[in-house]
């Protein structure tokens, strides 16, 4: 399943996973922990699936979830307790799917993490464009989030970059994956080789957008209109190893964290600039929880497995499936 991933790349992400024992988030004393309630929504099909990312499509409510091992796409179709391969291992040349969104208009978006980003037609499962990464080094294209104007955003975990696919671009059909915004310099200094940007959303008015470096466990807010780029004032925790993200109108920041099994739920400021933590949930049935969506009722979990014979260690997983979590 991983053989088709570079070695340094596959080092690169255990890495990220493993680094540092601290817990998530440091929760405030005033934030209680969360009774959340965690089922099982539905189930994949295989024996090494190890998901990674999940989106909704916003029509019809199916659910696409990605495999981080060899780049199949399931669909969950409503009511149904069994994903089927919608796009099967491999298709156009596709390793692996991390990040995944369905745009207003029923496109689904998915990140292979070892070159760039496909948009496919949901109806037939045909490819509507492509873009890959431009130049040399290593590159690993992570999550992505989608503007009111139709603009895709995606983060690099390795380069530290925020690369912008726009609506002609996507009208064109393919071309190279640049960079519209360098966080480099905003960082905070991690070891090297860590992963930094992962998750990404964007506010429901398009002003601006909110991407986790997972190892410094800061938010950092990019202004659209300006460019300028921010570190959001967190108070009451902090983001380290967290993963996905997953924004509501509302203002309420939802966040997976990895490796220790817990879901964060921030209070943001209506400008993006402050975010207060206000739940905290951890339980091993997350499963190595690498990103959600949140949707009245529930909230959907992606149970990676990756510490069973996946990215981070040896070991036999149990039937993957996606969780679902109530009171959160």
């Amino acid at each position: 399943m991983l053989k088709k991933l570079l070695p340094a790349t596959f080092l690169t992400l255990t890495t990220a996973l493993t680094l540092g024992a601290a817990p998530a988030a440091q929760a405030d004393p005033a934030a209680p922990a969360v009774e959340g309630r965690v089922s099982t929504a539905f189930t994949l099909p295989g024996e090494k699936v190890y998901p990674e990312g999940i989106a909704t499509d916003p029509r019809n409510h199916t659910v696409y979830v990605g495999s981080y091992a060899d780049g199949s796409v399931y669909r969950a179709r409503p009511g149904h307790r069994t994903a089927e391969v919608f796009l099967p291992a491999g298709t156009d040349g596709r390793h692996t799917a991390n990040g995944l969104r369905v745009d207003a208009r029923g496109r689904l978006w998915v990140t292979d993490s070892t070159s760039g980003v496909s948009v496919y037609d949901t109806a037939s499962g045909t490819r509507l464009a492509h873009f890959e990464v431009a130049g040399t080094g290593g590159h690993f294209v992570n999550d992505l989030t989608i503007t009111p104007d139709g603009t895709a955003y995606l983060t690099d975990s390795v380069r530290a970059v925020v690369y912008r696919v726009t609506p002609a671009q996507l009208a064109a059909g393919s071309g190279p994956l640049l960079p519209a915004y360098d966080l480099r310099e905003h960082l905070t200094p991690s070891p090297a080789g860590s992963f930094t940007l992962n998750g990404i959303v964007s506010d429901p008015a398009g002003r601006f957008l909110l991407t986790v470096d997972m190892t410094a466990g800061d938010l950092h807010r990019i202004d659209l209109r300006t460019g300028a780029v921010s570190r959001v004032a967190l108070q009451g925790g902090d983001l380290t190893h967290a993963d996905g993200l997953d924004l509501a109108p509302d203002g309420t920041l939802r966040v997976a964290h990895n490796t220790t099994n817990t879901l964060t739920r921030w209070h943001l400021s209506p400008d993006g600039t402050r975010a207060r933590l206000t739940r905290t949930f951890t339980d091993p049935a997350l499963q190595i929880p690498t990103t959600l969506n949140h949707a009245p009722g529930r909230t959907l979990v992606v149970r990676s497995q990756f510490d069973k014979g996946g990215p981070m260690s040896p070991g036999t997983p149990t039937t993957f499936t996606i969780a679902s979590v109530r009171g959160f």
